[in-house]
């Protein structure tokens, strides 16, 4: 279900409230002020596209402001992307400064203070989901936000007229399509983010920029069942045991990461509708499980299901 706001259903005076009201409810609370409120007009569309918000912007010139008062109030632990679709935008957070014109794209959290400046009208998608759903450190991925990425080149100039023509079908989705195509968003973000990290390791910081290229390396390679700990290691030129102490800091193992990702990938599999007529056996070992029995144990402990009763939409983990 769509959810439409328009500030031109009121009368001038108040509107501006009404926006700042607005504004805190669909995201999270800001403080928003205007020059000029009482010549405010703006307009939001907010759709939930499986565990993205997604959030289509229209408005006049005015200042969002994330600050440490507020994230002491209320703090989801999100992320959020900005792809500016029509007008200027400067995003600051982290002590940088990204400048925004139509196609750039830049990701900010919401843990910490950030303030949306927009000069003059203008058109924005705004994307918000966990934290935990980037699957990439979170020290890492504070070593660039508010950087500008380019919606012109490399895989900026893929994903964001993606997004922007996403933003023009919102009321097109149902439930199913929200959920694999929110996936699929995700995986890109994922992919754009990681390339940037890696080019920024410094910034990143070493250990967060292995973390990184491992965990895409993983990614590349689940289909092969021999992939482990040691050749994940030899990969990247780093011992075994280094290579666990990285994601040990994580909270887990290189190996439960792989399992992880693995089960993870077959459940979005089975429920697929284009794969309903592929054998469950087939799609785990499209994604490395040689073991059916095996599987079908890690499946159900993981999702609280079997991968048959899962994928007729029973089990706990359905939901």
């Amino acid at each position: 279900m769509t959810l439409l706001i328009r500030t031109s259903d009121l009368v001038p005076s108040e509107r501006f409230e009404f926006w700042r009201s607005a504004v805190s409810e669909m995201f999270v609370p800001l403080r928003t002020d205007a020059a000029r409120p009482e010549r405010f007009d703006g307009s939001m569309r907010g759709f939930e596209l499986g565990a993205l918000k997604v959030a289509e912007v229209a408005a006049g010139p005015h200042v969002v402001r994330r600050t440490g008062a507020l994230i002491a109030r209320s703090d989801p632990g999100h992320y959020k992307l900005g792809v500016q679709l029509r007008g200027y935008c400067v995003l600051t957070q982290d002590g940088r400064e990204a400048p925004l014109v139509p196609r750039d794209l830049a990701v900010y959290d919401t843990t910490r203070p950030y303030t949306l400046a927009f000069d003059d009208a203008y058109r924005q998608l705004v994307l918000m989901f966990p934290r935990r759903l980037l699957r990439l450190p979170d020290e890492a991925v504070a070593g660039i936000t508010a950087t500008r990425i380019s919606g012109r080149r490399g895989l900026g100039a893929v994903l964001s007229p993606f997004l922007a023509g996403l933003a023009g079908h919102l009321d097109e989705l149902d439930g199913r399509a929200a959920v694999r195509l929110a996936d699929n968003v995700l995986d890109l973000l994922v992919t754009l983010l990681a390339e940037r990290l890696d080019v920024a390791a410094p910034a990143a910081g070493t250990r967060g920029a292995l973390l990184v290229r491992a965990r895409a390396y993983i990614e590349r390679h689940l289909g092969d069942p021999d992939l482990g700990p040691d050749r994940v290691a030899a990969a990247h030129h780093v011992s075994t045991r280094y290579l666990y102490k990285i994601f040990q800091d994580e909270g887990t193992t290189v190996s439960a990461w792989i399992r992880q990702r693995r089960l993870e990938h077959c459940r979005r599999d089975l429920r697929d509708p284009l794969q309903l007529g592929r054998p469950v056996s087939a799609i785990a070992a499209g994604w490395g499980f040689v073991d059916a029995a095996r599987f079908s144990r890690l499946f159900k402990a993981a999702y609280g299901a079997s991968p048959r009763e899962y994928r007729r939409g029973g089990g706990p983990g359905a939901r």
